[in-house]
């Protein structure tokens, strides 16, 4: 079947952009905000006509979901519904009601590893960003599906995964004294404190290579 063309005005914005990720980036490519912008030139707002299309079911990931884009890029992961023929916004888009509310139930803090908002990476320069993700998480023999807090490294990283909580207190049992104990503050505290080893070694990871010898050197090691 023909596409029309993504250049016919008769078609809204959103349903130009979405024949033009079809027909001109295609899927799996990147794209840009300036490409968008050439691409609709004197078209107000076309890049969120473009954010629009996931709520048809279009994946379209930014740097938050992807570690290998910048932050003006975006990748057309795969087509959702053909809006420029017909279709239904799904009820599945999480409104901004519902991302205050699970914000405010997660602390504003990653549900995984307990970062907060512009807190950097021990290991690096970078800064987390939080937002709202969704895990399968089984409970009982069934599986259902949980809206979270997270920051953009836990989301990348553990996109797909599915928390089991039977598995999770079987690890508990297997857990010996110190580790269990150690389990439990975190727990109990609802974040993870890194201690100072930890600290350390995320600072030495940044350092260039001649200082990490210097580090070295200070352990008794040698030169790497």
């Amino acid at each position: 079947m023909t596409l029309p063309s993504w250049q016919d005005t008769k078609f809204g914005t959103m349903k130009r952009a979405a024949l033009w990720l079809v027909t001109v980036v295609g899927e799996g490519n990147v794209f840009t905000k300036e490409q968008i912008k050439a691409a609709f030139p004197g078209v107000s707002q076309a890049d969120r006509r473009v954010r629009d299309l996931r709520d048809y079911g279009w994946r379209i990931d930014t740097h938050r979901d992807d570690s290998q884009l910048d932050q003006s890029e975006q990748r057309f992961v795969a087509q959702g519904q053909p809006v420029w023929v017909k279709a239904t916004r799904q009820s599945s888009s999480i409104t901004e009601t519902e991302r205050r509310k699970v914000l405010s139930r997660d602390g504003n803090r990653c549900r995984s590893c307990g970062i907060s908002p512009g807190q950097a990476y021990e290991n690096s320069f970078e800064t987390a960003q939080i937002d709202i993700a969704r895990r399968k998480v089984k409970h009982g023999g069934s599986t259902r599906v949980e809206l979270v807090s997270e920051c953009n490294r836990c989301r990348v990283g553990g996109r797909g995964l599915e928390a089991d909580l039977d598995d999770v207190l079987q690890r508990v049992t297997r857990l010996g004294g110190l580790q269990r104990q150690l389990l439990a503050d975190w727990v109990a505290a609802d974040e993870r404190e890194f201690g100072a080893v930890e600290v350390l070694w995320g600072h030495f990871r940044t350092l260039p290579a001649e200082s990490r010898d210097k580090v070295r050197a200070a352990l008794g090691l040698p030169p790497a």
